[in-house]
């Protein structure tokens, strides 16, 4: 199973809000076998090797190191996740 975290400052609001409509995004992508699930960058575990991508704003992108990265510049356009989480699934 893979699994996606949603990332923000204080791992509240914003990333809930990610969480909620990448559930939605990959349901009508039909992506399935998809662990979705949300935190803030200080709780956030760049080493914890279960996951396989993080999704968070532009803002963070630059505050921690990870291998797969998904940087959206709207977190509330489920256009672009659909569009990002599309394209980061066909590499």
């Amino acid at each position: 199973m893979k699994k996606i975290v949603a990332l923000c400052g204080q791992g509240l609001g914003s990333s809930l809000i990610v969480e909620i409509n990448l559930k939605k995004a990959l349901e009508e992508l039909d992506i399935d076998d998809v662990e979705v699930t949300h935190t803030n960058l200080n709780s956030f575990d760049s080493n914890d090797h279960s996951i396989t991508a993080v999704i968070c704003g532009k803002d963070l992108a630059d505050s921690f190191d990870f291998e797969h990265k998904i940087i959206l510049n709207n977190l509330l356009d489920i256009n672009e996740i659909k569009s990002k989480i599309s394209a980061f699934f066909k590499e």
